[in-house]
């Protein structure tokens, strides 16, 4: 039995932890909040035993397997070095680092202390998107030709929410722009150049990011997120002989048309729960093999991940201090 711990328990963790409770050799064994009575409600809900007002506690408690990380992302990288100091292997919610040099510090001393860890995106583990990778690598529709993907929802301006705090890590690139990217990354590998843009908020994060990736024999990828608008939220892969169309919410389970020159198929895929059961049921299987590193969600993955994202930063002139 795999005991989980969860630091944070915000909206993202109640998803983790509902999907947490169809998987076999997992329970989730304790949570940790700034505020004793959010992990006290959060402990009670889904039947935890144990509940921390510190989340110091959480990490020295002797019974936690692994824990997962799903505070906002300026916290990752310190978090994740205070749990596996202190012996824990770690899922960490995407992006695993602000920048490259935190994910590779956290790389670093998780290879030292030999403990698994792990860039928590889900998409990686979800059906449908096995079903396109592998749609894809058969070769039945040929190379890909271009990408197209876009991650949009409307939020009101508020200077206090995370979305727009940069002293959160907030705007669209991170929080919902590395899910057109990861596909990118995917399914086309680095790409040879970046091309992005950016508008800006009062707080001075981006509000939407567009970008292009380019790749050779003219193959492109066009990307775009936005915390101002609701966008389709879909990805379409055109083929030489065909096109994969991810319907909305194309990150999340979905369901996925294919169309040929000869007639167009739709798939669905049924999950149990939610589609976070997926990634947790994989970390788990991983630590009850005694593996330290994904074969799936690689460190190479996430640093490949960190790399662009921080390229695209760099190209719209967006830094975290």
């Amino acid at each position: 039995m795999i005991n989980w711990g969860i630091l944070g328990p915000g909206k993202i963790a109640h998803k983790f932890a509902t999907g947490l409770k169809d998987v076999k050799g997992a329970k989730l064994y304790a949570v940790a909040s700034r505020e004793v009575e959010k992990a006290k409600i959060f402990s009670s809900e889904f039947n935890a035993e144990k509940s921390y007002g510190n989340y110091e506690e959480l990490m020295q408690d002797p019974d936690v397997d692994v824990i997962y990380i799903a505070t906002p992302h300026v916290f990752h990288h310190r978090q994740t070095i205070q749990c596996l100091q202190n012996g824990k292997a770690v899922l960490c919610e995407k992006p695993m680092g602000i920048n490259a040099a935190e994910v590779e510090e956290m790389i670093k001393l998780a290879k030292e202390k030999n403990l698994f860890l792990m860039e928590a995106l889900w998409t990686q583990f979800l059906p449908h998107f096995e079903f396109v990778k592998h749609k894809i690598t058969s070769g039945e529709l040929g190379k890909i030709k271009s990408l197209e993907a876009d991650f949009g929802f409307f939020k009101e301006f508020d200077p206090e929410s995370r979305l727009f705090n940069k002293s959160l890590g907030g705007g669209s690139l991170l929080d919902i722009g590395i899910y057109p990217i990861f596909l990118a990354l995917e399914l086309l590998g680095m790409p040879d150049e970046i091309v992005a843009d950016a508008k800006f908020t009062e707080t001075n994060v981006d509000s939407e990011c567009i970008m292009e990736f380019q790749y050779p024999h003219n193959v492109k990828a066009s990307l775009f997120s936005t915390i101002q608008q609701e966008t389709p939220t879909t990805a379409e892969i055109t083929l030489e002989k065909g096109k994969i169309h991810l319907d909305s919410r194309f990150h999340e389970p979905t369901s996925v048309k294919v169309f040929t020159p000869e007639d167009e198929k739709n798939f669905e895929f049924e999950i149990p729960s939610n589609g976070y059961y997926f990634e947790a049921k994989h970390v788990t299987e991983m630590l009850q093999q005694g593996k330290k590193e994904s074969p799936l969600m690689s460190f190479e993955k996430s640093l490949n991940l960190i790399s662009l994202i921080d390229e695209v930063k760099s190209k719209i002139g967006l830094s975290y201090s």
